[in-house]
C-alpha cells in the first residue's frame, strides 16, 4: 500500500460527509503538532476524500501544505460510499474501559492530555465551598454526580447548547424561581426526553 504527499490544495472534501467533525479539528490539529501527521488521509482516484476530513481540517488549520494519503483506487464508487459510513460508524461501536483509562493517564506526566480532548480533573477541581448565584429562592435542591469524562463532557456541551439557545431567548425555560443557568439547562434537557418518552 502506497503512501503518497499530495499538496492539500489537491484534495476535494466529499460535500455528502454526514459526518460533522467540527468540534474534533483543534483537538486533532494538536495531535498533528504533538505527534506528526501519523494516520494518512485515504482518497479515491479523483482526489476527494473518503475517509480523514477531521485531519483534512486540522491540517488546513495548520497551514500544511501537503499531507500524506492512500488513493483506494481497487474500490467500486459504492464501495467507497460504503467504506466511508463503515468508517465512522465503527468507531461508534467501541468505548472506554475507564479504568484502564485512567491509569493510563495517570501515567503521562509530560503531555497535557487536555489538548487531545480529555478532561483531566485535579483534586485541587473539587470545591464544596460555594453559594448559590443571586436570584436562587428557599426551595432550591442541589444535586450532585459522578461521572465517566466521556458522560461530563457529552453533558457539559449538551448544557452549552441549550444555555445559548435560553440566552437568546429562543428557547423559553420555566426556571421556578432558580436563575442558575447550569440547573434551567439540564431541566430543560430533561423536560424534552420525558416529553419524548410520553409521546413513544
Amino acid at each position: 500500500m502506497e503512501i503518497k504527499n499530495i499538496n492539500i490544495d489537491e484534495l476535494k472534501p466529499y460535500k455528502n460527509n454526514p459526518r460533522k467533525n467540527a468540534g474534533a479539528v483543534d483537538y486533532v490539529a494538536n495531535s498533528i503538532k504533538a505527534f506528526g501527521f501519523k494516520v494518512p488521509i485515504i482518497i479515491d482516484k479523483n482526489n476527494e476524500i473518503v475517509a480523514g476530513h477531521t485531519r483534512y481540517l486540522a491540517a488546513k488549520k495548520l497551514e500544511m501544505q501537503s499531507v500524506p494519503c492512500i488513493v483506494a483506487d481497487d474500490l467500486t464508487p459504492e464501495q467507497i460510499k460504503a467504506f466511508r459510513l463503515a468508517d465512522n460508524k465503527t468507531h461508534e461501536l467501541s468505548y472506554w474501559d475507564f479504568e484502564l483509562l485512567n491509569e493510563e493517564l495517570g501515567n503521562i506526566f509530560d503531555i497535557n492530555m487536555n489538548d487531545f480532548g480529555f478532561d483531566i480533573i485535579s483534586q485541587d477541581d473539587y470545591n464544596t465551598d460555594f453559594t448559590l448565584p443571586d436570584g436562587d429562592k428557599s426551595n432550591i435542591e442541589t444535586m450532585s454526580f459522578s461521572l465517566a469524562q466521556e458522560q461530563a463532557k457529552l453533558i457539559k456541551n449538551t448544557l452549552a447548547e441549550i444555555k445559548k439557545s435560553i440566552t437568546a431567548n429562543l428557547l423559553p425555560v420555566e426556571t421556578f424561581g432558580n436563575e442558575n443557568p447550569n440547573g434551567n439547562a439540564l431541566y430543560e434537557v430533561v423536560r424534552q426526553w420525558d416529553e419524548q418518552r410520553k409521546l413513544n
